[in-house]
């Protein structure tokens, strides 16, 4: 039997506090699982995008604090996004944020 992993808390304080590292220009990565799915934390510093990519498997982000934006829209903290296998989009913040994101397979750039 795999045991599970359990963040008691996460959401409501510590993902401040997590183990940020550079992913790309103006974003940082927390991974909580490398494996498919991937789930980690990507903090955006104001004015960050990610180039057009396609989603490969299930993209689900949770706004966890700031905004975040693509072409159908802007979704502010508390806000959950769920990117169906073969969309497409680029996306970017204004103000900065941190999403909580699981990637159920990597996604292709355009």
């Amino acid at each position: 039997m795999t045991d599970p992993t359990i963040l008691r808390r996460y959401l409501t304080t510590d993902w401040r506090d997590a183990d940020y590292r550079p992913f790309r220009d103006g974003i940082e990565i927390a991974r909580l699982r490398e494996d498919d799915p991937a789930v980690a934390l990507l903090r955006y510093a104001p004015g960050a995008r990610v180039p057009e990519h396609r989603h490969e498997g299930l993209e689900m982000i949770c706004v966890l604090d700031g905004a975040q934006s693509d072409e159908r829209g802007t979704y502010e903290t508390g806000d959950v996004v769920l990117n169906p296998t073969g969309s497409v989009h680029s996306v970017w913040s204004d103000p900065g944020c941190v999403v909580l994101i699981l990637w159920e397979r990597p996604i292709t750039f355009l």
